[in-house]
């Protein structure tokens, strides 16, 4: 981790404990689980699509498009690219690993607590 990463982890801890505060005063166990899905779920989005959108079985040419758009680029806009590419797999990896104890906290205390 950075510097910058060391001195923004206590807000980010405060904010996401401050959300996770929230939206179990208004929901409960249960919302928690259902915050985590929501999450895990968009990160899972963005991870497929982040060499390109996916596209609609509609829109048949979109992903010729991506590839001649891709053909066409210069090497420099290659490794900017791949660059840009790899500098989103650690907030991708944090958003899975919160959406994962979002999920387990969630669901396993609703099942623990609320349920028998």
């Amino acid at each position: 981790m950075t510097r910058i990463d060391w001195l923004l982890l206590p807000l980010l801890t405060g904010v996401l404990f401050g959300v996770v505060c929230i939206v179990f005063a208004l929901v409960g166990y249960l919302g928690l689980g259902v915050l985590g899905l929501l999450i895990g779920f968009v990160a899972q989005r963005i991870e497929i699509e982040k060499e390109g959108a996916v596209g609609h079985p509609m829109v048949t040419s979109l992903y010729a498009q991506q590839a001649e758009a891709r053909q066409r680029m210069t090497r420099a806009e290659r490794a900017e690219h791949r660059a840009e590419m790899k500098s989103l797999v650690k907030p991708l990896f944090v958003a899975k690993v919160v959406s994962a104890g979002l999920i387990i906290l969630g669901f396993g205390f609703f099942f623990l607590f609320q349920l028998p």
